[in-house]
């Protein structure tokens, strides 16, 4: 099962993200404010140079069986920045998706994020200092958040051969890439 092999190979680039976001400061209630804005900021830059490409890369059979008008999330970071009174900016960094199998590896970082932003939405709504804070990103799908990560690693272990795991995986590492080095 290709989720399966994403998870497996693409471990060391989920840790760095945790590093570079200070997660382990989420469970101890030292995660701040300004933690939260670089996550945030970050996250929406990702989702600005690859939401769209990821899409427009799908083939239509997969607009239903990944209820994909429900996966945009660029709109709902967008409030995020603006309650956070951050402003949209652009990255140099280029970003480009060569077929379906590497957008579907990229849509697997950006769902990743979403099933862990729940846990971070839960946990940082019970911190000091984010009584004011709106979770639109972290809490787009609310209790629907496990079913649409069972529902998109379904339709990734059905679609996805054994012979294109390394494109998705390309997919994957080269949307982590981007994730841990953009400003």
């Amino acid at each position: 099962m290709v989720s399966e092999y994403l998870k497996q190979n693409t471990a060391e680039y989920h840790d760095a993200a945790e590093k570079l976001f200070n997660s382990e400061k989420i469970f101890n209630k030292t995660f701040t404010l300004e933690d939260y804005k670089k996550i945030i900021h970050t996250n929406y830059l990702m989702l600005l140079h690859s939401e769209d490409k990821i899409f427009n890369s799908l083939h239509d059979k997969f607009g239903d069986k990944l209820q994909l008008e429900q996966r945009v999330k660029l709109p709902l970071i967008e409030k995020d920045l603006e309650s956070l009174a951050l402003e949209n900016q652009k990255t140099s960094q280029r970003l480009e998706v060569n077929n379906e199998h590497e957008a579907l590896g990229m849509m697997y970082v950006i769902e990743g994020s979403t099933l862990g932003g729940n846990v971070i939405a839960k946990q940082l709504s019970k911190t000091e200092g984010f009584d004011e804070v709106t979770f639109n990103f972290f809490g787009c799908y609310q209790e629907n958040t496990g079913s649409m990560w069972k529902n998109f690693k379904e339709v990734l272990d059905t679609e996805v051969s054994e012979e294109n795991y390394n494109e998705v995986l390309s997919g994957a590492k080269k949307l982590y890439t981007f994730l841990l080095n953009v400003n």
